[in-house]
């Protein structure tokens, strides 16, 4: 088998529908399995799994691992010779395991490779390629400048060497990724893709960006920014720092304290999605005899390109007759209108989406005219 895809799921039964339809939609033209680890979620993901997507082999843990953990696990049931660690709050194309999978066997040095990560809007999002927060780069971080944090020497289309990949999309050779030990269990969010990375890079490998490859990430449906976020996001620098560049006692308190006086004071992002309730709603689909009430218009995606949209558009996308990569095109070179879009699931009964990647996500039920 080439490929084993690993979602790791905690309560986002919506989101990872839609990414399970992507990429099932995805692999057509790859010997692969996909596999899904539940870390103990409290909504009907497990029922929606078994109902809907019964060519999926389900883990279910019986208490949440966390993210190391978890993946480890699902890892351990792969039988694929390249492994794909995918976020559940992800829609890919249907190209994109056909390319990075050929990249990937075609540069046996490489340890790890990801594409260009974009959010619910199309907007590129910065962490896809970073560079291993050394003890300086990280107190600057912890101060709130990330411009060395941030992999720039790249542009956001590019391809090239990156120091760190993140963990919402990473594929590998397996036997790589058991040689490095897996993600380190002592991380249970955040910092264990850049600990594996550097580890990687430790070990003679290379980690590689593949800009011109694009993948939605939500995100902020992995995560609600409360005091236990900050604690897990800024501890794991912290973890990663001690592991890794810990020079003495004096400088790991003053890394501590630094790390405690953000927690304390770094203000919380807001959870509830941005309201789109005036936004003119067109409907996306090649289906003509799809109606939906609460749309405005009806378009195919030609039309789109043809007809003038004012910047309060809301597309929803019907994911049933549309490609997912001519989706993903669209948002990442509309980026400089004011377009927000959800999905319009493969069953037509649910819409996602998000206008914040640090917020969660829109879920709405849909009954159809």
């Amino acid at each position: 088998m080439d490929l084993s895809i690993i979602i790791l799921n905690y309560n986002a039964a919506a989101f990872l529908e839609q990414c399970l339809y992507s990429v099932l939609k995805a692999v057509n033209n790859i010997d692969a399995e996909v596999i899904v680890v539940d870390n103990d979620s409290t909504d009907h993901s497990v029922e929606m799994l078994q109902h809907n997507f019964p060519q999926v082999k389900l883990i279910t843990n019986h208490e949440n691992l966390g993210f190391s953990k978890g993946n480890n696990i699902g890892v351990q049931h792969a039988q694929g010779d390249y492994l794909c660690i995918l976020n559940p709050d992800t829609v890919v194309g249907e190209t994109v395991f056909d390319e990075v999978l050929a990249f990937a066997k075609a540069n046996p040095q490489i340890a790890f490779t990801t594409t260009q990560l974009i959010d619910g809007t199309g907007t590129y999002l910065p962490e896809s390629k970073r560079n291993v927060p050394t003890p300086q780069i990280a107190r600057q971080k912890i101060l709130g400048n990330d411009s060395k944090y941030y992999a720039s020497h790249l542009q956001k289309d590019d391809n090239g060497e990156v120091e760190v990949l993140v963990g919402a999309m990473m594929v590998c050779k397996k036997l790589v990724f058991e040689e490095l030990g897996g993600f380190d269990p002592m991380y249970f969010m955040y910092g264990e893709d850049i600990d594996l990375s550097y580890t990687a890079l430790q070990h003679g490998y290379q980690n590689y960006y593949l800009g011109k490859l694009k993948v939605i990430h939500f995100k902020g449906e992995s995560t609600v920014k409360d005091r236990k976020y900050l604690e897990r996001f800024y501890g794991a620098m912290g973890l990663f720092y001690n592991k890794h560049f810990k020079k003495s006692k004096i400088e790991k308190a003053l890394v501590d304290l630094a790390l405690k006086g953000i927690i304390a004071t770094k203000s919380i992002e807001n959870e509830s999605v941005v309201s789109t309730s005036n936004s003119y709603r067109v409907l996306v689909t090649n289906d003509n005899k799809l109606q939906i009430g609460l749309c405005d218009k009806v378009a195919t995606y030609k039309q789109l390109s043809d007809l003038k949209w004012n910047s309060q558009t809301q597309f929803i996308w019907d994911t049933a007759t549309l490609s997912f990569d001519e989706i993903i095109n669209f948002m990442a070179g509309n980026i400089s209108s004011q377009y927000t879009y959800r999905f319009l699931n493969f069953k037509r009964n649910l819409i996602i989406g998000s206008d914040s990647s640090s917020s969660r996500g829109e879920v709405k039920e849909l009954i159809l005219d």
